[in-house]
């Protein structure tokens, strides 16, 4: 029976391995590569590294500290020690488990279909083994972790490689990998990527009306169905049916009929409202939704929040005055959780949810009158909730919130909304994504330990569970105020992610993911290659950008604006030199007098990388637009994985089949689209623009008589693309908590029979 348990498990640890799928340049730690204010001495990276001097110098003393006699084998020892400076060193060194001690050595040659320069071609792993199989290294990074693995005891004192290793191809087969369209390798220097040839960009974007309302964000229904939520700023959400393309059908959405209602909480504005939603990636079982809006403390008793202009950040709200006849803090940001979990065990047949929250995850005061951004997306990869909150408002930041370490304004930051601590349960948090296991019909909300979240919050706990009445929660009767949650630096009900910056760098509120950033406007995660997070920020006066998001990134606002240095009008808050950060410039955007060379442009609106093969001519390219819907750009990435893209600003019509016939601006063939709040996709990766006039979806181009050689124009319509045999199996969030608990009820189960 020892071999049916090995299976089982061997099965669920292949169905959990990490996507492997490729990844913009990306360090170890997750954060972004930079240029060092000086030249590295030890390591030949000087350009874009993941090295400062200090760890160069670390790197230097280990080195030696190995006592390399043969020169040959020195060389290729010292370039596999420095390859944790390279900016792709997060591929090279990514495993299933975690870190490896050397990055993954080329060992074959490179697929045809890489874009990893053909110098990797060489056999990189054997002329290591070649090299040094005979000389002694001390401290060897080939030893840790494969002693006991060829007969040599744990405690052995061997030094050379066949000391350790049978034979070459044993070797090769623990450290080396092959280059291929999914994954890099080492070959003994810098990481190179192919200059191809620049993809051809679309010839237009031929679109179809299938809506008339107005709205603001959309969702893909978390079921996998062709339905999608959808909401207005003034506080309504909507659950709707989307038709197949070319079907003549239209959006299926009663507008008398909400699937919430918001607007007595919701303070609508023009740069106010309910600003985002987001469903919990497991929200077809648990009916957890959230909702990100601004309420108004003088017309609702629960818009009660610390204000985010106070001491610890060197502001004080007593001297703000008023902005557009509101006070300082008078509006406040707030991210509320509700239910759908209500008249049905399946939370996603429900076709309305009530207008009572569940529970307040944050609630933070706003200095001004615009810049709150607002939107909530859930990350593919971890399940952790992402708020994107702009500066404040005012004009140029006067009070540089956003450099602020010490400020949510003007950050992305990153939030556990499943685990939630108790301060009367110290080292317990009560998992809230609860596991139904029909108990007498209640829910049994599981304790779990630290579950890769540092125990920051403080507040009620409430049952979610059906059936779970009044003093069944877990930590009953321990709430604790709002003062105290203020006390402890806290701004709702969450814990800290332990992997957040401010584990490395402990000027930065835990909460922070990202910094430097003005109002961003629709992020979104590439649903090929997580790591891939997008968003569009708004500029000041002169440019609009699209950044690549990473750990603990620095976008520059208010030091630049895009790339472009920023003289700030008036600084009560202080300033931040240019000498004092290592900002990440955009990879896409455009100057506002790019689009009207009177007025400048509005706004610019993120979108999404095109996953669909409805327009396979456009498949893989991101697109975002400008809010006066005068142009919509197609980014490009060349060469592939290279986090660099060319921009194309594409034609764009509508389809003459439209199933609502579209307006088109007087005196232009262009659609009457308005203004542009947002884009969305749904479950198909279809993508649509949300617009001031309606709701249009990219379609097949020779609706709309654009030329694309790869459209089979005999297609109603085509089917999402397969996975790529690089990226091999991906299980999202929710799908991996399925599965270890599909594993573990399994080996309970035998071991009960056996």
């Amino acid at each position: 029976m020892d071999g049916v348990f090995t299976i089982i498990l061997l099965f669920c640890n292949l169905l959990l391995l990490p996507d492997f799928s490729s990844s913009h340049p990306l360090c170890t730690d997750l954060r972004a590569p930079f240029s060092p204010k000086t030249p590295l001495s030890f390591c030949p990276y000087n350009v874009s590294v993941c090295c400062n001097s200090a760890e160069d110098l670390q790197l230097q003393k280990q080195f030696q500290a190995m006592n390399v006699s043969d020169p040959a084998c020195s060389s290729l020892l010292k370039s596999i020690l420095c390859a944790r400076c390279d900016q792709f060193s997060s591929e090279l060194f990514k495993t299933e488990t975690g870190s490896r001690p050397v990055p993954i050595l080329c060992n074959s040659t490179v697929s045809v279909n890489s874009s990893q320069s053909n110098r990797a071609a060489n056999d990189f792993c054997q002329r290591v083994w070649d090299s040094c199989q005979n000389v002694s290294v001390l401290n060897s990074p080939f030893a840790p972790s494969l002693q006991g693995r060829a007969g040599v005891p744990v405690n052995s004192t061997f030094s050379k490689l066949t000391a350790f290793w049978e034979s070459k191809s044993i070797f090769c087969n623990a450290f080396g990998g092959v280059s291929d369209d999914g994954s890099l390798c080492f070959d003994g220097g810098p990481v190179s990527l192919n200059n191809t040839e620049t993809p051809r960009p679309p010839n237009g974007l031929c679109l179809e009306k299938i809506g008339n309302g107005s709205y603001l964000n959309m969702v893909a229904h978390p079921d996998g169905s062709n339905r999608a939520f959808f909401s207005s700023q003034p506080g309504k959400i909507w659950l709707a049916t989307i038709p197949e393309e070319g079907s003549g059908g239209t959006l299926g959405l009663d507008e008398s009929n909400p699937f919430i209602d918001l607007t007595d909480e919701v303070h609508y504005d023009t740069g106010s409202g309910l600003m985002g939603m987001a469903f919990h990636p497991n929200f077809a079982n648990n009916g957890r939704f959230f909702a990100s809006f601004n309420c108004d403390k003088e017309k609702w008793p629960g818009c009660s929040g610390r204000c985010s202009c106070n001491s610890d950040v060197g502001c004080d709200p007593s001297k703000l005055g008023s902005d557009n006849r509101a006070q300082p803090c008078q509006y406040s940001s707030v991210i509320a959780e509700f239910t759908a979990n209500d008249t049905t065990s399946q939370p996603s047949l429900e076709k309305r949810a009530k207008p009572l929250e569940v529970r307040r995850i944050f609630t933070m005061g706003l200095p001004f009158t615009s810049n709150h951004g607002g939107q909530i997306l859930f990350g593919p990869a971890d399940g952790y909730l992402y708020f994107m909150m702009g500066d404040g408002g005012n004009k140029g930041d006067p009070y540089n919130f956003s450099q602020n370490k010490k400020s949510l304004l003007g950050k992305i930051m990153r939030l556990n909304i499943n685990n939630m601590p108790s301060a009367e349960f110290d080292g317990i948090e009560a998992s809230m994504e609860s596991c139904s296991i029909g108990i007498g019909g209640a829910t049994v909300v599981r304790s779990a330990g630290d579950g890769g979240t540092r125990s920051m919050m403080i507040g009620s706990w409430l049952a979610l569970g059906r059936g779970m009445g009044e003093g069944e929660g877990i930590g009953k009767g321990k709430t604790v105020g709002e003062s105290e949650i203020y006390d402890r630096g806290l701004w709702g009900n969450y814990s800290i992610p332990t992997d957040n910056p401010f584990s490395d760098d402990k000027e930065l509120q835990p909460e922070i993911w990202a910094l430097g950033l003005r109002n961003p406007w629709r992020c979104s995660f590439d649903s090929e290659r997580p790591s891939y997070f997008m968003c569009a920020d708004t500029g000041e006066d002169r440019y609009e950008e699209v950044d690549i998001i990473s750990k603990s990134g620095n976008y520059g606002w208010r030091v630049y604006e895009g790339p472009l240095v920023y003289n700030p009008p008036l600084s009560p808050g202080g300033n931040t030199s240019t000498n004092s950060i290592n900002p990440i410039f955009p990879v896409m955007g455009y100057n506002h007098s790019d689009i009207n060379k009177n007025e400048g442009s509005a706004s610019i609106i993120g979108g999404y990388f095109y996953r669909s093969m409805t327009d396979p001519c456009t498949y893989g390219r991101y697109l975002y637009a400008d809010l006066y819907a005068s142009a919509i750009w197609a980014g490009s990435e060349n060469p592939e994985n290279s986090g660099k893209f060319t921009t194309t600003q594409v034609p764009f019509s509508c389809a003459h089949d439209s199933p609502i016939q579209c307006k088109s601006v007087p005196g232009s063939h262009l659609p009457a689209l308005d203004y542009i709040f947002s884009f969305g996709e749904d479950n198909k990766k279809d993508i649509f623009i949300l617009t001031s006039t309606g709701v249009y979806r990219v379609v097949r181009p020779s609706r709309c008589n654009y030329t694309c050689s790869k459209e089979n124009v005999t297609a109603v319509a085509s089917p999402g693309p397969g996975p790529s045999p690089s990226y091999g199996i991906r299980l999202s969030y929710p799908q991996k908590e399925l599965v270890l608990f599909f594993c573990s009820s399994l080996l309970l189960l035998l071991g009960f029979i056996l």
